[in-house]
């Protein structure tokens, strides 16, 4: 038999571990998935995250030919369901739908409740829909200088809602009052189902929350846009001025959304999904979905949601500390 030297035999060991490995990977990503998905989401049934969670998984589940389950699991400011998917099994069979939380609550919450960029893989940017300000029909401001006049006439006397403390829409919202020297008072929601209808309702005056969650309301005539926070004007409210518009350039803001999988989910699975979504949102059915309800599908790469999430983690760490945000 013939005698190898021990480099050679380092070499050889490493060279066969290689190909296990790789195959390894090559049966992950052909046996899979091979039972149902299910896909966390962070908030309760019927509000934006999980509108489009629904149109995200009915096209991915007939790509990867099972079915995608949604599993609403919200609370504590969807630090339930980020903490577990965290936890679950890495085989790409437990998934989070999640939302700009997911990078504010690093900041937010002490001590720091997960690392996102450490305990989660991202899989794909879904999508974004900008945040608006919306008023309850019957109010007396048209506009943002019409509130900023009844604000500073009447110091911290008008509220408005947010879908919960550190949500995008209240970081939003927070910036703006700065910025415009006004004082309203934050009315916080588990969710921004139950907030619009307070609004609309007329028991609270105001609301920050994504254009998707409003959209209905605003058809119907019981909210009115006061200003859009995207840097042009939404398609579903041509009539609404923007942010800038309205005088406070550089304080765009939009609710992204994203998939994210446990850190340890094998490679050959989250490209396999990456995949599969990129596909599902180039799809006309998914991407007019999106839009009818106000959002705009982001096929992008998997660097692209990396650097994201990284850059969000940065800027909300700042606010949370400027502007002393505190949880629920």
């Amino acid at each position: 038999m013939r005698a190898f030297s021990p480099v050679r035999r380092t070499l050889l060991a490493a060279a066969a571990g290689a190909t296990a490995l790789s195959a390894s990977g090559a049966w992950a990503q052909a046996g899979y998935p091979d039972r149902p998905i299910n896909l966390v989401v962070g908030y309760s049934a019927g509000g934006a995250v999980d509108a489009v969670a629904r149109t995200l998984g009915q096209a991915l589940g007939a790509s990867l030919g099972q079915p995608i389950i949604i599993d609403n699991r919200p609370g504590a400011g969807t630090n339930i369901a980020v903490k577990y998917v965290i936890g679950a099994k890495p085989d790409g069979h437990t998934l989070l739908m999640a939302a700009n939380a997911l990078a504010a609550n690093m900041a937010l919450y002490k001590p720091q409740p997960f690392d996102a960029e450490t305990d989660l893989v991202a899989v794909s940017l879904v999508g974004r829909v900008p945040v608006v300000i919306a008023a309850n029909a019957n109010v007396p401001y048209r506009n943002i200088a019409d509130l900023i006049a009844a604000a500073k006439a009447r110091p911290g006397t008008i509220s408005f809602a947010s879908p919960g403390n550190g949500s995008t829409p209240h970081m939003a919202a927070e910036l703006f009052t700065h910025a415009a020297g006004i004082d309203l008072m934050h009315v916080p929601y588990k969710g921004g189902a139950q907030a619009v209808t307070d609004v609309a309702s007329g028991q609270v005056p105001l609301i920050a929350m994504n254009a998707l969650e409003v959209k209905p309301l605003v058809g119907s005539g019981r909210l009115k846009v006061l200003a859009v926070l995207s840097p042009e004007r939404s398609p579903i409210f041509p009539d609404a001025p923007t942010i800038a518009e309205s005088g406070f350039k550089g304080f765009e803001s939009s609710v992204w959304y994203a998939v994210m999988a446990p850190a340890k989910t094998p490679m050959p699975i989250v490209e396999r999904l990456h995949a599969d979504i990129q596909k599902a949102l180039k799809l006309p059915e998914v991407r007019e979905r999106m839009s009818a309800v106000g959002g705009e599908a982001m096929p992008g790469s998997r660097d692209m949601m990396v650097r994201l999430l990284h850059e969000e983690r940065v800027r909300y760490a700042k606010l949370v500390r400027e502007a002393n945000i505190q949880p629920d």
